[in-house]
């Protein structure tokens, strides 16, 4: 069954608006609670857990009141980051996870994401048989087995205690002065909580939500605020998270800002020097950089591309037996501590890395030259298909071969949001430039 509720992480929307509306939301929660409960046996329970904003209340009492229906317990973890909710999942011996988040999307955005038991994101067969069960007349428990909802008031505190286990037992951030920007989202507490156990003296900015400025000029889309900060106190890194913390952007002591293609440079080095990355490979996307992949070559190392999108990132590390994968936009994926991206944690490693080395946050972060790439996304009407023009696929055509053998092109529709991403590398800026532009000027034209 093809998925059109499903995109590449949950289902997400504008707030209020199909699909992200109450109604749907009771719905998703019945067709989840249906389908876990195909055994037919009463006791199973779901966490939910969710970022700051608004709308998060009126989803979370919708999804409550769909699973309730169907005989599942719920347990309400309030906010607390994503990976905490893949964790929690787990520890709670749940039969399902459910985050309500739209990660770095705009206050007015909204998303729910599911995970299975073993704390993983269900898979797009588990999600399009959802969809198939939201599609048809959805069968309620009888009411001497519809579920019960409690409020879990430790959720935060657990995930912070497990975090701090990433670290070797003893070591501390004693003398590290880190700004930690959560993007006033799910880890406004968690993370400077974590840091400041751990010893570090903590610059937080990001961590005043009001249910309407979750990644407003802050996290990890804007990390300006966070160079700013760490230059004007002098801090020796900065970790800026995105609205559910499972991305990550490093700011190094000079506030230059790195990517996630950096820091899983730093982390496959090093993991590979110690005997600990499984496989000897990482995996990432097809838009992470090409200077990466010839850094990882130089050490003997491979990159094992994906697909956009972190769940196929994990896909492909479970079915290679892969422990270290991410995006270029920050999900740094660890399968030794988290089921998904977790921001907070990859902060963890990359201070570990300092504290080891006694090197700072400057030497570190640059481990390649990237080639030079060039990202422009376009905005297209929900419905429209503008890379099926014929001009479209001409430019593309024509940029490709322009490109053979110095570079490359990927065009792809987001998954998130209705915009068609045009991205190219070469070594040449000014033909990197042209390309770009040639594309995105046909697929305005179609648009």
């Amino acid at each position: 069954m093809t998925r059109k509720l499903f995109g590449t992480d949950g289902v997400r929307g504008r707030a209020n608006t199909d699909p992200m509306t109450a109604e749907m939301a009771l719905r998703l929660g019945a067709a989840a609670g249906r389908y876990f409960r195909r055994d037919g046996r009463n006791g199973h329970r779901v966490v939910i857990g969710k970022d700051t904003r608004l709308s998060g209340y009126m989803l979370e009492n919708a999804l409550t009141a769909g699973l309730t229906s169907t005989g599942m317990n719920v347990l309400l973890l309030g906010p607390v980051p994503t990976p905490a909710v893949g964790f929690l999942t787990r520890s709670m011996r749940a039969d399902l996870g459910i985050m309500i988040s739209a990660s770095h999307n705009p206050a007015d955005d909204n998303g729910i994401k599911f995970f299975g038991p073993d704390g993983y994101k269900l898979s797009d067969d588990a999600e399009a048989e959802i969809e198939r069960i939201v599609a048809g007349q959805i069968r309620p428990a009888e009411p001497q087995n519809i579920g019960r909802a409690r409020r879990i008031d430790d959720a935060r505190g657990r995930y912070v205690e497990y975090a701090k286990t990433t670290l070797p037992a003893g070591q501390r951030l004693d003398g590290l002065k880190v700004v930690i920007d959560c993007a006033n989202g799910a880890a406004y507490r968690a993370a400077p909580d974590v840091l400041y156990e751990l010893g570090a003296e903590v610059v937080g900015i990001g961590i005043d939500p009001d249910g309407r400025n979750i990644n407003d000029g802050v996290g990890s889309t804007h990390p300006e605020a966070a160079a700013q900060a760490v230059l004007d106190h002098r801090a020796d890194l900065g970790i800026c998270l995105d609205g559910d913390a499972d991305r990550i952007m490093v700011i190094d002591d000079k506030g230059r800002v790195a990517d996630g293609d950096q820091l899983m440079a730093l982390l496959a080095g090093r993991w590979a020097e110690q005997g600990r990355l499984n496989g000897g490979a990482l995996v990432a996307t097809v838009m992470s950089n090409l200077g990466l992949e010839r850094f990882l070559q130089g050490r003997g190392l491979r990159l094992e591309r994906t697909k956009v999108g972190d769940r196929y990132v994990v896909e492909r590390m479970r079915e290679g037996g892969f422990n270290l994968g991410g995006e270029q936009s920050g999900h740094i994926v660890m399968t030794d501590y988290a089921t998904t991206g977790d921001g907070l944690i990859a902060g963890l490693q990359f201070l570990a890395a300092m504290a080891d080395t006694g090197r700072s946050a400057s030497e570190l972060v640059h481990q390649f030259d990237p080639v030079p790439q060039m990202l422009k996304n376009v905005r297209y009407a929900a419905g429209a298909d503008p890379l099926a023009a014929g001009t479209v696929q001409q430019a593309i055509a024509a940029g490709e071969t322009r490109l053979n053998g110095t570079g490359r092109v990927l065009i792809r529709k987001s998954g998130t949001e209705p915009l068609i991403r045009v991205m190219a590398e070469a070594e040449d800026e000014v033909v990197l430039r042209e390309v770009v532009d040639s594309i995105v000027g046909a697929v305005q034209d179609a648009v």
